[in-house]
């Protein structure tokens, strides 16, 4: 393994462990974070990119968000 690889390496671990501390913090119910947390976990960069992409916005309302 070069340097280059251990760095990419490194830094795909860093942004799958952010992306599911940021999955569990959300707002969604018990089954939408199961099921991307395991996307992340068995499809590390391409489970990064859908859920990048697809995953709840940080800036949606939760479930329980009421509108006055």
């Amino acid at each position: 393994m070069t340097l280059n690889e251990g760095l990419f390496a490194l830094i795909v671990v860093g942004l799958d462990i952010w992306a599911i501390l940021k999955i569990n913090s959300s707002a969604e119910t018990t089954g939408k974070k199961v099921l991307w947390t395991a996307l992340i976990i068995v499809l590390p960069i391409v489970g990064l990119i859908i859920w990048a992409l697809a995953g709840p916005s940080s800036g949606s309302p939760g479930p329980n968000y009421r509108r006055r």
